[in-house]
């Protein structure tokens, strides 16, 4: 029985328990199907199963609290026993991917790592405690991003009630599709950033160079 499978079968006899447990446990870093999840649950909104405001407040509750669990594991942390939990799930590749983002995006990386880039999510937190980001902007941002991550996937398992499985798939390519334009994007920042300060260093060279020629000499 794939994740999958358990994730339903533990929400149809847990209910509201199982969709926090889940999407707490995958907010900390441990890797669970949630997004699934959430579009399944739409689903059984849409039959009348589930109800709309509860399973909205649990799930976001939830997230909110298991990021903010992996912000305090970074702060408190450090680096060095984070990266060794990471090596230890085999994903000291999406720490390292996370730490760079943290760094260059602050919170708009907290933001977009909720519903868009969900895969780097949890090492978004622990990366943003190790660096020390403000929690007060930390705590906006994923709130923000993870009542917008909820909402738009119980709404689409809502919507797309019928074809969830297939909805599904789509959506984990376009996550691959949106990992690989972030990297671009990144990838083009930064090298348009050392463009910019090489030139103006070649220009600051320039003129010192120019003005040293310039300057009168005078005589003994």
């Amino acid at each position: 029985m794939d994740l999958q499978s358990i994730l339903l079968n533990a929400v149809a006899t847990y209910g509201l328990v199982a969709i926090f447990l889940s999407i707490l446990i995958s907010a900390i870093g441990i890797p669970l199907p949630t997004s699934f999840l959430l579009i399944m649950v739409g689903s059984l909104i849409e039959q009348g199963e589930m109800e709309f405001w509860p399973v909205i407040a649990v799930a976001a509750t939830a997230a909110i609290v298991g990021d903010n669990i992996g912000y305090a594991i970074g702060w408190y942390g450090g680096h060095s026993p984070v990266l060794r939990i990471c090596r230890g799930l085999n994903a000291e590749a999406l720490l390292v991917k996370a730490e760079e983002t943290s760094r260059k995006w602050g919170g708009a990386s907290v933001f977009l790592s909720r519903w868009l880039l969900t895969a780097v999510g949890p090492y978004i937190n622990l990366t943003s405690g190790i660096a020390s980001y403000s929690w007060p902007r930390f705590v906006v941002w994923d709130v923000l991003g993870e009542v917008l991550w909820v909402v738009a996937y119980v709404q689409l398992g809502r919507f797309f009630n019928d074809r969830v499985a297939e909805l599904s798939d789509a959506l984990g390519d376009f996550t691959g599709v949106a990992l690989g334009l972030a990297a671009t994007t990144i990838l083009v920042y930064m090298l348009i950033r050392n463009l910019r300060s090489s030139r103006a260093k070649q220009a600051a060279a320039q003129i010192e160079h120019t003005n040293s020629a310039s300057a009168p000499t005078i005589a003994p």
